[in-house]
């Protein structure tokens, strides 16, 4: 069963987990220019998915190697993120992103 495989691949659920936790940075950034009820329960919506994703991916890995797969996903998102919107990041931010995924990289092999 489709629905079975994902909750069980660690892979995916770091994978939303992270596309949620940037895509609810990008809509807390919407809110804050034009605050709208449909914002606002859009990032609750988006929130919730992403824990109960963490909450399955924490039954099956522990929690640094969880976070460390999530926190290096979701930089390169946010990231990439920043430039879709048009707001680049300055040479220091982007050296300090640089090192988020490279620590991370470290520590997963």
């Amino acid at each position: 069963m489709f629905g079975i495989e994902v909750v069980s691949s660690k892979t995916a659920l770091a994978i939303v987990a992270a596309i949620g936790y940037a895509l609810a940075t990008l809509l807390m950034k919407l809110t804050a220019e034009s605050a709208t009820l449909l914002l606002i329960a859009a990032i609750g919506v988006v929130l919730a998915v992403t824990v109960t994703s963490e909450i399955f991916l924490l039954r099956q890995v522990d929690l640094g190697m969880a976070y460390i797969a999530i926190i290096a996903t979701e930089t390169l998102l946010v990231l990439g993120i920043t430039f879709i919107i048009g707001e680049p990041l300055t040479p220091k931010e982007m050296i300090g992103g640089a090192l988020v995924i490279t620590g991370a990289a470290m520590v997963s092999f």
